[in-house]
């Protein structure tokens, strides 16, 4: 019980009561004040000289002046000597205070300082001298502007069926308030994810029949990334959501539900009004109870503080001025850091890009929805992708190099049209290599094939493939070798056999040279 001074109408009436022949209990029940208190008093007028026999007149105002001074001791400045102790460890006991300690406590640490006083007494000292206790002063947040603000705000509502599960989930409501006309509207699920928070948002939408200009969110995980009371770090799914249906996001402090007061008294009245006592059959069953709610009962209620009905200052002031609704469903991106694999492709989403340029080993970002797969890489665009079922590949052959995309995609054209630039002979060489059953089991060759170019030249190769076609024989360990002995040699004699007048006979259409027979690896 905390301490009470008595007043001297209060010491009066004790001494009365007490003179009219009362007990002691029946004054401590009449008067209201403890019984020791009365006790005292009691035993104070009758050392005044207080007589029972005699009247009422007795207590005059000296004869109540001697009875309060003798009870109450002298207190110049008004306080006791426990009071006054303490007041001498102010500024300890402040500094205590100031890193947490509870008044408890205080008063442990006190009593090791030899500072022995009732624990009643530094709680009204701390109070009164010190605030500790007292809430602080707040001021009323103004309305605004109608059609401007809604304050949005998670609340747990209970539990009702899921028939899927088979069993009772824990259901929570994303709740809008109007912060001009309190219109509210409820949006209930089971998870407080990405999906189903831009889900709830969609909904409300279309139930205002338009789109705030200003959301005032509590600091949830799909919206907030990272909170601060001035720069916060907003999601990047729901910052291009906020930017699809054009409206700015204004988030609460942490910890300061004085920034959202309306949708914070809303979570209550949702509560207590909507969901206690109710029996739903599963998730559809209550959000389509509490749209009904919102409209017939929230918005029709007379609002405790602005003393008129939600819906009707609603349609009244602020429909109008509600930004277009939506008319078709977002679809919900999301964000990556993925890292390029040696093999020049990301995973995204459990598909696998490709990825242009030099970015083996870096990390670069990507935006998947349900259509497209962007990729961006120091904030520039460098690739965009059709959405791939997971374990799909989507590979752009530009995007390899060009001496691996061929072999790597198995683009026998490409291949073909590439052993072409090296001369008509070669590249009828190589698609006759390629004429396979088979076909890509030959692509190792016809790389060999192109691989003699850069050590022998490519006219030296187209001529050795056209004398290998005239023959009709389709090996590349020939070529090698025919490049290796020097296919211009033979040239040269028989040119100059021919200058000379020297008949030349035709040569065999199988007829070999017998340096072709000798066992001669080739350099």
């Amino acid at each position: 019980m905390s301490y009470r001074e008595v007043s001297v109408i209060e010491v009066k009436e004790i001494l009365r009561l007490w003179l009219d022949g009362r007990s002691l209990r029946e004054v401590t029940t009449l008067a209201g004040v403890d019984r020791k208190t009365v006790r005292r008093y009691v035993e104070a007028g009758k050392a005044a000289g207080l007589d029972r026999d005699g009247g009422v007149d007795q207590l005059t105002d000296e004869l109540l002046g001697a009875v309060v001074a003798a009870v109450r001791p002298a207190r110049p400045r008004g306080t006791g000597v426990s009071w006054e102790t303490i007041a001498g460890e102010r500024e300890r006991i402040e500094g205590w205070l100031g890193d947490g300690l509870t008044l408890v406590k205080v008063h442990v640490l006190l009593e090791r300082r030899g500072v022995a006083v009732p624990y009643r007494t530094l709680h009204r000292f701390a109070v009164a001298e010190l605030g500790f206790g007292r809430r602080r002063a707040t001021v009323p947040v103004a309305d605004g502007d109608p059609g401007v603000e809604v304050q949005v705000d998670f609340g747990r509502l209970g539990l009702i069926p899921d028939p899927v599960r088979g069993n009772r989930r824990v259901t929570h409501g994303l709740i809008f308030t109007a912060v001009y006309s309190r219109h509210l509207f409820v949006f209930a699920t089971h998870r407080q994810t990405q999906d189903e928070v831009i889900a709830g948002f969609d909904a409300a939408w279309a139930f205002f029949g338009g789109v705030f200009a200003v959301v005032i969110p509590d600091n949830l995980a799909p919206v907030v990334d990272r909170a601060d009371a001035l720069y916060p770090r907003f999601n990047d799914a729901f910052r291009e959501y906020a930017q699809h249906r054009g409206f700015a996001i204004d988030p609460a402090r942490v910890r300061h539900p004085q920034d959202k007061p309306r949708v914070e008294r809303a979570v209550q009245y949702v509560r207590g009004n909507f969901f206690a006592g109710e029996s739903f059959v599963d998730l559809a069953d209550c959000r389509a109870r509490a749209a009904h709610w919102c409209t017939h009962v929230a918005g029709r209620r007379i609002h405790g503080s602005t003393r008129a009905r939600p819906g009707e200052v609603f349609a009244a002031e602020e429909a109008a001025l509600l930004g277009p609704a939506p008319t078709s469903a977002f679809q919900v991106p999301s964000f990556t850091q993925p890292k390029v694999a040696r093999d020049r492709h990301v995973e995204v989403a459990r598909g696998i890009y490709s990825v242009p340029g030099e970015l083996i080993g870096r990390r670069i970002s990507a935006r998947a929805d349900a259509t497209t797969v962007k990729l961006y890489h120091r904030g520039q665009l460098i690739k965009v992708h059709p959405r791939q079922a997971p374990g799909r590949r989507h590979t752009d052959p530009a995007d390899l190099p060009d001496e691996v995309s061929a072999y790597a995609l198995r683009d026998l054209d490409g291949l073909a049209r590439r052993a072409e630039t090296y001369g008509p002979n070669v590249g009828a060489y190589a698609a006759a290599v390629l004429d396979h059953p088979l076909p890509w089991t030959k692509m190792r060759q016809v790389y060999r094939l192109l691989g003699l170019a850069r050590r022998h030249g490519a006219p030296d190769l187209d001529t050795a493939c056209a004398r290998a076609l005239e023959v009709e024989v389709i090996n590349v360990g020939l070529i090698e070798r025919m490049l290796a002995r020097g296919v211009g040699d033979t040239d040269s004699t028989s040119h100059t056999a021919a200058e000379a007048g020297a008949v030349v006979p035709a040569a065999g259409r199988f007829v070999r040279d017998a340096g072709e027979f000798s066992s001669r690896r080739p350099s």
